[in-house]
């Protein structure tokens, strides 16, 4: 059934104010996505990536991030941090966001809710100023 796929479009894609497909290379297949939501400070914006595991380990999500922070800081007005907040226990996605040139901040620790546990994750920012990586 595509109702589940139709209604993840209709709910969370359409209304988000900054959402992308991530497309795989050379095929063009929509493999994953990758966000940036708005916070209470206008100034800032929360980052998030998914990406299908038959492509973990490849380069695309952090190309894919890459080319997000390439484009998000002129797409939305007054935006100046983009941060990613990553388990601890996600060493992959900690190089996800390390290959696509967000600096690593330090723990926040107990600071989310997950499965009935308060987990410990590490703050991740890129700024407007800080150069683009290639």
């Amino acid at each position: 059934s595509r109702e589940p796929l139709l209604a993840f479009l209709r709910d969370t894609v359409l209304p988000h104010p900054w959402f992308r497909a991530v497309c795989a290379p050379g095929s063009g297949e929509v493999v994953g996505a990758v966000s940036v939501a708005p916070t209470a400070e206008r100034c800032r914006g929360e980052l998030g990536y998914v990406l299908a595991r038959a492509h973990w380990g490849k380069g695309v999500a952090a190309a894919a991030v890459r080319r997000a922070l390439r484009d998000v800081f002129a797409e939305v007005e007054g935006l100046r941090r983009v941060e990613a907040l990553v388990d601890v226990d996600n060493p992959a996605s900690q190089r996800v966001a390390e290959k696509a040139g967000l600096r690593r901040e330090g723990v926040l620790r107990r600071h989310y809710w997950h499965k009935g546990h308060a987990r410990d994750m590490v703050m991740y920012s890129f700024l407007a100023s800080d150069p683009l990586p290639g």
